[in-house]
């Protein structure tokens, strides 16, 4: 690999690095703040709860607009498009003067949040080198874990002092310099190579019909891995808040270890899957996360709580950092900037009651037995629905330079 392409395959990751990370810490950021907004907005709960479930729903809206123009004109324009956009949105959802406004808001973000993760992994997975993508895989996917990081930090230094709304408006200043960056990456040659065969719209939803098959599995798989994420995630510091009365402080101290454990999963079940393959790393950490669950919610003190949390995380996230090389490498060439992105937020959109679900269940149950249940039953079927599925690991991908497999 040369130097120019090294360059750009950096640039490439660290592009769509950024564009999830600060993503996600758009979308977390209300996750720390759900009881305070409820008071706000005279509202249930459950109806900012809801509001998380809403931007899930329309992410599968934002994977189809971007995904589509990633194939057709490239990727790069349309993600710095998908950029800009979720910013806008995420900073005027903290000028909402009431709940309706603010939950046509979050459902216009989540059709910004629904390009970004197709549209950016298919970029920088087409840009690395075949042999390293299982890491490179975890390094991007974890940009959510880190943004997640990130959003427990300004919950901790801007809420108390400015309350709920400047967090929202934090968003515009770090999508700046994911522009700059991405101004420097040029298209894959994987995407040069397959965009001469679209001659025809028609032609493309022929070719996405006869994969039909293989896009059910991602979207079954997908379902289950956005089941295990927002179902240990984005109720966990309502449950702190409320079953153990822990400070903001305290909060965001836990959330911050573990989102550590979710990026050193990531990374570390990454780069395992690029030596033993992607299901059997995943299976793993499935298995592992299942029986990490005692520990993750029903232990009395900080300290246990804490290290559950992280090791919970490692888990979770280590077998989503499989995921971007994984349903990239089964996604066919042409269809690569549409498939694995509608296929993940069709994903989302089965997986967006997961917090819903279980706030509805706390009426009956804890928070932590309901956390528990949820993820446990998660975990079990998430084994079983990927060790027999189909793996390409390292298969090559059109235009892909000899040095680069």
């Amino acid at each position: 690999m040369n130097v120019t392409t090294r360059s750009n395959t950096r640039n490439a990751l660290l592009a769509a690095f950024l564009g999830w990370t600060f993503d996600a810490f758009d979308f977390f950021i209300l996750t720390f703040v759900v009881s305070q907004v409820a008071r706000d907005f005279g509202k249930p709960i459950q109806s900012i709860a809801f509001t998380l479930t809403a931007s899930l729903l329309m992410r599968p809206v934002g994977a189809v607009l971007f995904g589509l123009m990633a194939d057709r004109w490239g990727r790069r324009i349309p993600l710095m498009l998908n950029i800009v956009f979720y910013s806008i949105m995420e900073m005027l959802s903290g000028f909402a003067p009431s709940y309706k406004i603010f939950l046509t808001l979050r459902l216009l973000y989540g059709i910004g949040m629904g390009g970004t993760w197709g549209v950016g992994a298919s970029l920088a997975m087409e840009s690395a080198p075949a042999k390293s993508r299982g890491i490179l895989s975890g390094i991007l996917q974890e940009g959510y874990a880190l943004g997640y990081l990130f959003a427990a930090i300004a919950f901790w230094t801007v809420f108390p002092r400015w309350g709920w709304r400047p967090m929202f408006f934090i968003a515009v200043a770090p999508a700046l310099l994911t522009l700059l960056i991405l101004a420097r990456v040029q298209e894959s040659e994987a995407w040069k190579a397959s965009a001469p065969q679209k001659k025809s719209w028609k032609e493309y939803f022929v070719l996405f019909g006869a994969n039909w098959q293989r896009f059910l599995y991602l979207v079954a798989l997908m379902a289950i891995m956005n089941f295990s994420s927002h179902g240990t995630q984005d109720l966990f510091p309502t449950f702190l808040q409320l079953q153990h009365h822990f400070s903001t402080r305290a909060t965001a101290i836990i959330t911050v270890i573990s989102m550590m454990g979710a990026i050193a999963g990531g990374i570390v079940v990454g780069a395992l899957s690029d030596r033993f393959g992607r299901r059997r790393a995943m299976v793993t950490s499935m298995l592992m996360a299942l029986l990490l669950v005692p520990l993750w919610v029903f232990m009395p003190k900080m300290a246990l709580i804490a290290m559950g949390a992280f090791l919970m995380q490692f888990m979770v996230q280590g077998a989503w950092g499989v995921i971007p090389a994984h349903i990239n490498e089964l996604s066919p060439g042409p269809l690569r900037g549409f498939f694995p992105g509608f296929a993940y937020q069709v994903g989302v959109l089965i997986a967006a009651s997961a917090p819903y679900i279980e706030s509805l269940m706390t009426h009956h149950l804890s928070y932590a037995q309901s956390m528990g249940i949820f993820a446990a039953s998660v975990f079990a079927v998430g084994a079983i629905v990927i060790a027999p599925g189909p793996e390409a690991h390292r298969v090559a991908f059109r235009g892909d330079s000899p040095e680069k497999n």
